[in-house]
């Protein structure tokens, strides 16, 4: 499994695009911090991007991988290789490769700033929860490609999964807030927030900055839970369980995927 995550790795970091998504961070990086005196205030940008702009991108490039290695992976199924090491190596390869183009991205910038000087802690939860982001989101899209053979249709799940988790979820969750606002809300809403990955690593980074004050009632209540040591591992421990429970789903498609 190891060559074929090597070759994935490589294969990808060949592409074009895996250029334009490094150059991407690393001039928005550079940008923000030339623009911010403040490196908190950069984060604060930064977040408001790759909690977007992350899922979106390991969504696509994951769909996009395995359709277009159909033929690859036929060809490694007629070798004595099992089919997990197969799938779930590609799966690591384009994971690991966007990851490394995130955080170099993002690490380059903030390290010639000077980040070690004051907000190292700041920068580190920002380059882990972006790196959840995208193990979560391309072994998603992995999913979805698996059961769907038809290319549009593959493409337009992976889509509306993104839409979902970035966009609709939040509308469904704050209007459930405003209907039942005469109703204790307080573990309802952390359960909540643990079946998004976007708004628990959202969460985890204001409340590293320390700004859950402008959350009002609700930034109180995360402030309590996410806020403390506890709190801080288990929502670890949750975006560890958003990515190993699609690698588990991976694992059991590959055996029985029919080619």
């Amino acid at each position: 499994m190891i060559k074929i995550i090597t070759y994935c790795f490589f294969d990808l970091v060949r592409s074009r695009w895996s250029y334009v998504y490094f150059s991407f961070y690393l001039l928005l990086s550079f940008a923000l911090l030339f623009l911010n005196n403040d490196t908190s205030k950069a984060v604060i940008s930064l977040m408001n991007i790759i909690t977007v702009l992350t899922p979106l991108i390991g969504t696509i490039f994951g769909v996009m991988y395995y359709y277009n290695s159909r033929e690859f992976i036929e060809l490694l199924l007629s070798q004595p290789i099992k089919r997990s090491h197969i799938f779930i190596g590609q799966y690591l390869g384009v994971a690991i490769s966007l990851s490394l183009s995130l955080i170099l991205g993002l690490g380059i910038p903030f390290l010639l700033y000077g980040v070690l000087q004051g907000s190292t802690s700041n920068f580190l939860i920002l380059l882990t929860v972006g790196s959840f982001l995208t193990f979560i989101f391309v072994a998603l899209a992995y999913n979805i490609a698996l059961t769907h053979e038809n290319k549009i249709k593959g493409f337009g799940y992976a889509i509306l999964v993104w839409l979902l988790m970035a966009v609709i979820y939040d509308g469904v969750f704050l209007i459930s807030l405003v209907m039942f606002q005469e109703y204790p809300l307080d573990n309802a809403s952390l359960i909540a927030t643990a079946f998004n990955p976007i708004d628990l690593s959202r969460i985890l980074i204001l409340l590293k900055l320390d700004i859950s004050a402008l959350l009002g009632y609700t930034g109180a209540v995360f402030k309590s839970f996410f806020g403390t040591s506890l709190g801080l591992i288990t929502s670890l421990f949750v975006l560890v369980l958003w990515v190993v429970i699609p690698i588990f789903f991976i694992y059991r498609k590959a055996q029985r995927k029919d080619f």
